[in-house]
């Protein structure tokens, strides 16, 4: 009889593998344990032993190919009495009764049982999260019959079932998160089981589970000091071998920019989870508290050694101010945990910079200065009310997205001792005027170095305007936990089209950055866009503001 040899479980959250070398070719006779396939995952370089003995007869893989586990990888002719000492895989439909096989024969009636296992979900997907079970136990259920709704990071899908019969047992509920090849359910399977059996891909995760041998990544850990499991950085001659951790462990760290391999695993053979990615950001984020600095490992970034600069001639060391040491502790930070997009547009305030200069004096009569910044505060705060996701903040750590109902906007102010960022608070409630005379009073505070802690907290959004010095564009960081900050550059007359003619119009840049967890580039642009309206035609503050 013959039997499919199925690529076994590569350890968890790995769904498949790059081919090296394929080590048989049909017509060869494989025995229990013989290396047949040489893989790579993004673990290591592995040799994967045979679990069936026969003759090959037929071969479904080829170097510098891609398998998923589960799948079938080659068929053999069993021989004597090798088949007994392995794990029953289900056979092909055979033609006669083979007693120990009795659910095959044709005209079976004693029901058999079938698992349903989660099939390949796609590319780098190893996972889902468990919506809806369709399911429940005693229900008849055929084949395509929608049986589990689950969500990965691309999509909601409703998943079919690739086996018919009566369900037996369900083993995962709503809520669950489940992996590829991990079994959801057991159906009894009648008359119709034979023409179900006859699929491997279906029967693949069924013999998978049932394999009382060590799995790929369990051999993987044992081989040390092997040619074929260790990898060498060929310039450096340094062992280069991926730190053990799944592809969700990997693209966490990635996106708070953890180096993986500085992170030490609390599971089997040091495997790395999502919790010890946090454990090590936390304790990094515990030391930066108590004056760590950026260098040592924060973020995965190794300290270079700095080179003599006095070879090269003279030099001065200056201690850094506190606000200066601060600052780059915190932008860095933001830089490495917060995936940044900036979005780029021009507003015209031709008409506004007209109405700003004819109100002036009587802001200043009031003791402030109406800016450009004091008026761009008022269109945040505005903005912030229609656009809520810009009013948030990301917390990775229990996955939640936090709303806030209060509108304070910080503005980044340049210091000789720094850059810091003074919040106007409660700016929805407040008019131009008003905004405009707090904007005052914290400038003064700032030149006189009588800012207090309470003034540089509590800010939902940031701008940063560096229009009093020059530039056109440029890529303000987000000032994290907020999740944008727009940054303002000098205004420039141009040529604009209007009307039939070109009109000599006053432009003002404007660059906003954002955090791409949260705000897509549709939501950028859109509320970018509802900010430069508003310059353009102040009535949508009082309509729509």
């Amino acid at each position: 009889m013959t039997k499919d040899f199925i690529i076994p479980d590569l350890g968890e959250n790995i769904a498949s593998a790059d081919i090296l070398k394929v080590l048989i070719q049909e017509g060869d006779v494989v025995t229990l344990d013989q290396p047949v396939i040489e893989i790579e995952t993004d673990k290591a370089t592995i040799e994967i032993p045979s679990t069936v003995a026969g003759k090959v007869t037929k071969l479904m893989v080829k170097e510098g190919g891609k398998v998923k586990v589960g799948d079938a990888a080659f068929t053999v002719e069993e021989e004597g009495t090798a088949a007994p000492a392995l794990a029953p895989a289900v056979p092909e439909p055979v033609k006669a009764p083979e007693p120990e096989y009795r659910v095959e024969e044709p005209k079976a009636s004693v029901p058999g049982s079938k698992e349903f296992t989660l099939p390949d979900l796609g590319e780098n997907i190893a996972s889902a999260s468990v919506l809806k079970v369709l399911v429940k136990a005693g229900q008849e259920i055929k084949i395509d019959d929608p049986v589990l709704e689950i969500e990965t990071d691309k999509a909601t899908i409703e998943v079919p079932s690739n086996i018919s019969g009566k369900v037996l047992d369900v083993y995962i509920k709503d809520g669950d998160k489940i992996s590829v090849g991990q079994v959801v359910f057991k159906a009894e399977a009648g008359a119709s089981a034979a023409a179900v059996k006859s699929s491997p891909a279906v029967a693949a995760p069924a013999v998978r589970k049932e394999e009382t041998k060590p799995t790929v990544a369990a051999m993987a850990a044992k081989e040390t000091g092997s040619a074929n499991t260790v990898l060498v950085d060929m310039q450096t001659g340094i062992s280069a071998n991926p730190a053990p951790a799944a592809p969700s462990s990997r693209r966490f760290a990635r996106e708070i920019g953890v180096d993986i391999n500085l992170v030490t695993g609390s599971g089997p053979g040091g495997r790395i989870s999502i919790d010890d990615v946090k454990a090590y950001m936390k304790k990094i984020n515990i030391e930066r508290s108590a004056g760590g600095g950026v260098s040592g490992g924060l973020f995965g970034i190794k300290a270079e050694q700095l080179p003599d600069f006095t070879r090269f001639g003279e030099i001065e060391r200056v201690a850094m101010s506190n606000v200066r040491a601060k600052t780059a502790e915190h932008l860095s930070y933001a830089w490495a945990s917060v995936p940044h997009v900036t979005q780029f547009d021009k507003a015209d305030i031709t008409d506004l910079e007209a109405v700003r200069k004819a109100l002036s004096p009587k802001v200043e009569a009031k003791g402030a200065k109406l800016t450009v910044t004091a008026i761009l505060i008022k269109i945040a705060a505005s903005a912030l009310k229609n656009f809520p996701q810009f009013n948030a903040s990301v917390d990775m750590e229990k996955k939640e997205i936090i709303y806030k109902k209060y509108f304070n906007i910080g503005v980044a102010v340049d210091t000789d001792r720094g850059l810091i960022v003074p919040v106007i608070r409660d700016a929805d409630k407040k008019n131009i005027s008003e905004i405009a005379a707090d904007l005052t009073v914290i400038a003064e505070k700032a030149k006189n170095r009588k800012v207090s802690p309470d003034d540089l907290s509590g800010a939902c959004f940031s701008i940063s305007n560096l229009g009093g010095i020059g530039g056109t564009y440029f890529t303000p960081i987000v000032n994290t936990p907020e999740v944008a900050i727009l940054g303002v550059s000098r205004g420039a007359y141009e040529p604009v089209y209007k009307n039939g003619e070109f009109v000599p119009r006053l432009m003002l840049p404007l660059s906003l950055s954002y955090d791409h967890r949260l705000i897509d580039g549709a939501d950028a642009i859109r509320f970018l866009r509802w900010m430069i309206e508003a310059l353009e035609q102040p009535m949508k503050l009082l309509v729509e503001g």
